[in-house]
């Protein structure tokens, strides 16, 4: 969209209200199989499901010789219409994991309205005994999916799974993906018209890598000329079973793309190698190291600090909830994304015991100002399993203490130890770290497309990509200096737990939070101060959370008796923000650059220029995640792989822009704020 209509959209979506009314899939069961009630059809071939899946999707693709032609390192992708039972993304995994190379990476992305329950799923898989080990790792990491966009991470980053939660005409016109086969599935046309329609065509053809194929069990002439229509070549072949044809081809004529704000656009792979240096050794840094490694980069960790997670990541106990606006934020839709990928992350990483625990989250109504904010969000009807309101009573049986008020109730959330978290991302084998460094310059080298990192003492490591996750640190360098990095003091206080204080069965939150006891410890806070300059522990700071939790839980307050300031324990961090509390993730551009390509903007915003945009080569950027660490961090780094490596987004294309380095960029170009020809 040209740039003016990017920041129209931007205050609509705050004012526009969320339809997001959920509803899981409603099955009734046949014989032991599933039926969609909504549709009134199966969800697979009643004779042989798997066999109907491999005839159709996998060989009619051609996918056991397109993967066995894969070299090392390459990428393959996969969009399906209709995810379903999972039972076509299942036997397209066990066909890559049979014929493609180690190091070969599948990519599956999927539209679904009405997924199905943990529940529904796991019966229906129980028909494939053959796909147990593999049906067994999804359902792992499946759960109750909430509208939006769900990045998984299997067979040890072999495999990802993007499963977009909504109507296929809405998803796919946000997705960003070359995609090289298409699995044409959903219920049948004439039992589900709705997505069945030239639109889908259109964007799958928009979609489709040069000589993308797709395969789809029907025959019917509307969707065999709307694909004809759309620049596919369309051939029929005989169907399984009892079912006459089926149709498969490839695209023949694809369409001229679309306009594209370059300044948004994937800056083109050039690597001589996969290696990268990350700087800042704290959640940010320690997710884009992981989402690399998995995917074959060597990568350094440089970190200022004496260990990993010195700074804001260092915190006894972090706060894992998704607070949410009733209003279609970019901020609301990234926390649930991000929440249901931290909880995945967390149950896949850690025990749950010491480093972290999923005893719920309570947010209360402090105020009726937040009190009218909660009842709007309990109208958007998600899944109780994800939130639910309950009354001051229900609260506070739910707690295990006497609370003043109810509030919302986020039964997957909880705590975690973040150090923990950090020290288990970094633990991989292609993960070298180095802390008690202070990367203080960064060269360059266009004939070697290399950077070098270098401290006080000389060069510590050489790299083809480096990623800036030192938060406020994030804008030293001469490419980011314009980033509108903020710094925010904050003090947890830790005191020692009560008799009373040890029954507490969930996280409390509302202008502060209070954790269940850790270690006989309970973790409580944080303050907000914007103009401090130090980390030094301080006793008003500590009253002032104390005070906070007087308000939150009265009764449990009066019980934590040992509060004199040398039996409390504390420790400040600065948080690291942006002016719009959207974390900055993705390729870096200096400003100078960035002005001298698009000056015409600041005279004419409609303007749709084609000039591409001047990266800094291989540099990007991990910042801005505020108090919002344990949500969106995680998923910053699958965030920055899929842009390094030319794979799906994990996030529809709204809110990659919406995160996006430069748009801090454009709007003071637009807005007339630069001069973008001063030096």
């Amino acid at each position: 969209m040209p740039p003016s209509e990017f920041l129209s959209a931007a205050r609509v979506g705050r004012q526009r209200l969320i339809s997001m009314t959920h509803s899981h899939a409603q099955l009734s069961w046949q014989d032991g199989q599933p039926m969609s009630a909504v549709f009134g059809d199966v969800y697979f071939s009643r004779a042989s499901g798997l066999e109907e899946t491999r005839h159709v999707f996998l060989r009619h693709n051609q996918l056991a010789e397109r993967f066995a032609a894969l070299l090392p390192h390459d990428g393959f992708t996969i969009a399906e219409t209709g995810f379903g039972t999972g039972l076509n993304f299942l036997c397209a995994w066990q066909c890559f994991d049979a014929r493609a190379p180690a190091g070969a990476r599948l990519h599956f992305v999927s539209a679904e309205k009405y997924p199905l329950t943990p529940v529904d799923l796991a019966q229906a898989l129980a028909l494939w005994p053959e796909l147990a080990d593999l049906s067994g790792q999804l359902l792992a990491q499946y759960d109750v999916l909430t509208p939006g966009w769900h990045r998984f991470v299997l067979a040890d980053g072999r495999v990802t799974l993007t499963l977009m939660i909504g109507d296929v005409l809405e998803t796919l016109p946000q997705l960003d993906a070359r995609v090289d086969a298409w699995f044409l599935d959903g219920f049948a046309p004439a039992k589900n018209p709705g997505m069945w329609q030239q639109a889908l065509f259109d964007q799958m053809a928009r979609l489709s890598a040069p000589g993308a194929s797709f395969a789809t069990f029907t025959s019917a002439g509307e969707v065999r000329r709307g694909l004809a229509a759309a620049g596919f070549e369309v051939k029929k072949a005989p169907g399984h079973g009892k079912k006459r044809h089926i149709s498969h081809g490839w695209i023949a004529t694809p369409p001229a793309p679309d306009w594209q704000a370059p300044w948004f656009a994937r800056p083109e792979p050039r690597w001589r190698e996969r290696s990268a240096v990350v700087i800042g050794g704290g959640l940010a840094g320690a997710a884009s190291a992981r989402s690399l490694a998995l995917r074959g980069w060597q990568v350094t960790i440089v970190e200022r600090m004496p260990g990993l997670a010195g700074a804001a990541s260092g915190n006894p106990q972090g706060v894992l909830y998704a607070k949410l606006s009733p209003h279609l934020t970019p901020l609301t839709r990234l926390v649930l994304s991000g929440y249901a990928y931290s909880l995945r992350a967390l149950r896949g990483l850690l025990p749950e015991g010491d480093d972290w625990q999923a005893c719920g989250v309570l947010q209360l109504a402090h105020n009726e100002k937040e009190a009218e904010k909660q009842r709007a969000l309990d109208a958007l009807r998600l899944p109780e399993t994800v939130m639910r309101l309950l009354d001051r009573e229900s609260a506070s049986e739910l707690a295990g203490t006497p609370l003043p008020t109810g509030g919302l109730h986020f039964p997957q959330g909880g705590w975690a130890h973040p150090p923990a978290l950090v020290e288990k991302l970094a633990d991989h084998p292609n993960i070298l770290v180095k802390t008690g460094h202070t990367a203080l310059e960064l060269d360059y080298n266009p004939a070697q497309r290399s950077w070098t990192v270098s401290d006080e003492s000389g060069p510590l490591a050489t790299a083809s990509a480096v990623v800036l996750a030192g938060a406020a640190e994030t804008a030293q360098f001469d490419s980011t200096r314009h980033l509108p990095l903020k710094k925010i003091r904050g003090q947890i206080t830790s005191i020692a737990a009560s008799e009373e204080s040890l029954r507490l069965r969930a996280v409390l939150c509302g202008e502060g939070y209070l954790s269940p006891a850790r270690g006989g410890r309970h973790c409580l806070g944080a303050t907000f101060k914007f103009d401090a300059d130090d980390l030094a522990v301080r006793d008003d700071e500590h009253a002032e959370n104390l005070a906070m939790l007087a308000a939150l839980a009265p009764d449990l307050r009066a019980s934590l008796t040992e509060d004199a300031p040398e039996q409390l324990g504390g420790r400040a961090a600065f948080r690291c923000t942006s002016p719009d509390y959207l974390p900055l993730i993705g390729p870096a551009v200096a400003a100078r650059d960035f002005f001298a390509a698009y000056r015409e903007l600041a005279r004419d915003a409609t303007l749709r220029p084609a000039t591409a945009c001047p990266w800094a080569d291989g540099l990007y950027v991990n910042a801005a995640h505020g108090s919002r660490g344990l949500i969106t961090a995680p998923l910053s780094g699958e965030i920055l792989a899929s842009l390094l490596e030319g794979e799906p987004a994990p996030l529809p294309a709204d809110l990659m822009r919406a995160v996006h380095p430069s748009r801090f960029l454009l709007r003071d170009l637009i807005r007339r704020k630069v001069d973008p020809d001063a030096p």
